[in-house]
């Protein structure tokens, strides 16, 4: 089975916007260095994303902007640490497949 055209147009959304450092959810953070840097934290973001996204049986995407939110709040933190991400994250939001 191939992933939805949904999950597609999500996915590639939230990417295009993180790696261009344009996501509206992390205005004033500067987080690009963190590619070439520590790229674990950007592979965090990315599966925080993912474990979050929800998809009815049909494969549409239910929940994306919550899903970006929970990922870049975690960017946010880990760049801002006076910032606080609630609620916290559950295991698994964080758990790496």
């Amino acid at each position: 089975m191939k992933l939805s055209q949904s999950f597609n147009s999500a996915f590639r959304k939230f990417a295009y916007f993180l790696s261009s450092g344009t996501h509206s959810n992390l205005n004033g953070i500067d987080y690009l260095s963190l590619y070439g840097e520590e790229p674990s934290a950007i592979e965090q973001t990315y599966v925080i994303f993912i474990n979050v996204l929800e998809m009815d049986d049909a494969g549409t995407v239910l929940n994306a902007n919550y899903a970006e939110k929970r990922a870049t709040d975690f960017l946010r933190n880990y760049c801002d640490k006076g910032f606080t991400v609630q609620p916290p994250y559950e295991d698994w939001e964080l758990a790496l497949y």
